[in-house]
């Protein structure tokens, strides 16, 4: 019990600094926002130094990925964690980010602009937020460096939403973001309560799935305060790999389950590209169904085709103009004791060690959720793809945990929390530039090019001796859904 309390604490206090730092967000974040007269978003104007901010928000990592590491110790020695309360304190921190301006990541600020640009008739696979600045729109303005010389690479239907969240928000990219966060909260909502349904009546499961996802201070930081658009892109592949259902497992899903899970699984594809991998899962599940594969298949081209053929080719250009790219603080770029110097040909190193780990996981990865075909390869290859993939961050773990969150308790929840907490340490707290101070600069230094590297790569390698190996340590697979007595089954 003192375990369990533990996390609880840990849990609520790591929340609670991250709630703290989107409040004063203007005061440590670059560019700043320019808030609307009348929120919200709404913001507290005080000051509050980088230096303070900083440990503020390693602490709080720190006591997330930690808080939730014990909270899955406890669970596991037989500790019964009621569900309400931690849906309860979900649903309060994500309505609190939801209200604040985003934090920890300038990503919805492009996001911001390149819906502004949509509405302005302009098309975002074609204008950079540089150009839509130069043209002096206070949305253009608030855009930030970063990526400023990038067209968008999100799908067509991201660039709808964010188009939508611009009518509505109008000439305030404080007011634009707030209309992408409240479309997130459903994405993030609609995972949460498919999981709540999912395990009612295995008190064990229901507590680790809520851990995983809806109580994750990592998570919440990663996609509620940063308004990522990962998060709608999960919950709709993630309610489409439930649509193919089996009723027993000797059964094979029809075409109408086939074409449902099409349908949201490309959808979620066209709002993040690499979502495709979610697809390559799908049709691997229906591969002894055909009308379940031509369903599949046909949903995910009645989404995909008109979004793309509206938007021209620039959109499908665009999905590859960062193709070979690697991401800051991946252990590729640190492998040869540089941070400086990338892996001389990382794409087709990434491309190989993700082919060769996918498909050690779709063979040895143990199928824990029978009556859901599909979970088991979608959760195979985006593990290989996240540990072996050399452009990640770290709200592209929601991918992976939405689904593991499914899954039975195995040595993957300690690996994949490892892995998320050191990332998301790395990138605290966000584009604030590094701080001042000597030694507060060399832990930011430090962490984000060569321990967190370091550590990165020793979970891949882990990933892949548990594969091997086969010691996942998994327990027992389970039927989702309420469970039945033997007099009713």
């Amino acid at each position: 019990m003192l375990l369990a309390w533990s996390a609880a604490v840990a849990i609520v206090s790591s929340i609670l600094l991250m709630i703290a730092a989107s409040a004063v967000r203007n005061s440590w974040e670059r560019p700043v926002i320019g808030m609307p007269a009348a929120g919200p978003p709404w913001q507290l104007s005080l000051r509050v130094p980088l230096a303070l901010v900083d440990a503020g928000m390693w602490t709080a990592a720190i006591l997330g990925g930690g808080g939730v590491i014990a909270g899955l110790a406890a669970v596991s020695r037989g500790v019964r964690v009621p569900a309400r309360p931690l849906l309860a304190l979900a649903f309060a921190a994500v309505a609190a980010f939801t209200v604040l301006p985003p934090a920890g990541s300038t990503d919805t600020l492009d996001y911001a602009a390149y819906g502004r640009m949509v509405v302005l008739g302009h098309s975002p696979y074609s204008m950079t937020p540089d150009e839509l600045r130069r043209t002096g729109d206070p949305v253009g303005r608030a855009a930030p460096d970063t990526w400023g010389t990038f067209v968008t690479i999100d799908g067509p239907l991201a660039t709808a939403e964010q188009w939508a969240a611009a009518e509505l928000g109008g000439t305030s990219a404080a007011r634009i973001a707030f209309w992408l966060k409240l479309w997130n909260v459903i994405g993030f909502g609609a995972v949460a309560l498919a999981l709540d349904r999912m395990a009612r009546g295995h008190p064990a499961r229901r507590a680790r799935a809520h851990l995983l996802w809806s109580v994750n201070p990592l998570l919440l930081w990663v996609l509620m305060a940063s308004g990522h658009v990962d998060v709608l892109a999960a919950a709709l592949g993630f309610l489409g790999l439930l649509a193919l259902r089996k009723k027993t497992p000797s059964a094979e899903p029809g075409a109408l389950r086939g074409l449902t899970a099409g349908l949201l699984v490309g959808a979620a594809a066209d709002l993040k590209a690499t979502y495709v991998l979610f697809g390559l899962g799908l049709a691997w599940a229906a591969r002894r169904s055909a009308a379940a594969w031509f369903g599949a298949a046909a949903g995910a081209a009645l989404v995909l085709v008109p979004s793309y053929v509206g938007f021209g080719p620039g959109a499908a250009k665009a999905l590859l103009s960062r193709d070979s790219q690697t991401s800051i603080g991946n252990y590729y770029q640190t492998v040869i004791g540089s941070h400086v110097y990338a892996v001389p040909h990382t794409a087709l190193v990434g491309v190989l060690a993700f082919a060769a780990v996918a498909a050690l996981m779709l063979w040895r990865l143990p199928d824990g959720v029978p009556l859901l075909p599909a979970v088991q390869p979608v959760l195979a290859i985006s593990l290989a793809w996240l540990f072996f993939w050399p452009y990640q961050f770290p709200w592209y773990d929601s991918m992976a945990i939405c689904l593991l969150a499914l899954y039975p308790a195995s040595r993957l929840d300690w690996l994949i929390m490892v892995r998320l907490t050191v990332a998301t340490f790395g990138f605290m707290p966000g584009n604030a530039g590094f701080p001042a101070q000597h030694v507060l600069a060399m832990i930011t230094e430090g962490v984000l090019y060569y321990v967190a590297p370091a550590v990165l790569l020793a979970t891949a390698v882990i990933l892949v001796w548990l594969g091997m190996s086969q010691r996942w340590r998994m327990d027992p697979p389970f039927a989702p859904g309420p469970a039945r007595s033997p007099l009713t089954a």
